[in-house]
Formats: C-alpha cells, structure tokens, sequence
C-alpha cells in the first residue's frame, strides 16, 4: 500500500493497516529510523475486555468489546475475515 506526505507532514495509515493493528484516533506510534526507513511503533495500549451480550433489538448475543472499541462495517467485518488462515 502507498500514501502520501501532505503539505504540513501528515502521512495517512491506510484502513487495514490501522484495523490490524487496532490503531485508533488518538493512539500513540513511537516513529524513528532504522536502515534508512522510517518505522511506526504502536504503544503498548491496555487491552480491552471483551464479552458477549444480547443484543436488546433483535434478543441476539454479540460481542461487546466497550466504549472505546471501533464500530465495524460490514465490509470491514468480511475483510477482517478474510485475512484469516
């Protein structure tokens, strides 16, 4: 994948990328350079607590991953999905 450097500097992560690692808005990437590459490190973040509940529209469990979890599209979901073995 290719992104572009903006005027002030700002590079774009593209979507998968962030989804695999779970980079969100706001999350911290320690940047240095190694072998004349430019290398992002994700922080260490605590990680979240997962659980199953049921849905109170439709009475089915799903996964709750709280508050600060990202919303997923279907889309996002079956690309997700299809990353797995």
């Amino acid at each position: 994948m290719t992104t572009k450097v903006s005027s002030k500097g700002q590079v774009v992560l593209p979507g998968p990328l962030r989804r695999k690692l779970g980079i969100r808005t706001g999350d911290s990437l320690e940047a240095k350079i190694e072998g004349g590459r430019i290398v992002l490190t994700p922080q260490t973040k605590k990680p979240c607590k997962a659980r199953i509940v049921r849905d109170p529209i439709s009475g089915l469990p799903v996964l709750n991953a709280g508050s600060g979890s990202p919303v997923l599209s279907s889309k996002e979901v079956h690309e997700i999905q299809a990353d797995f073995p």
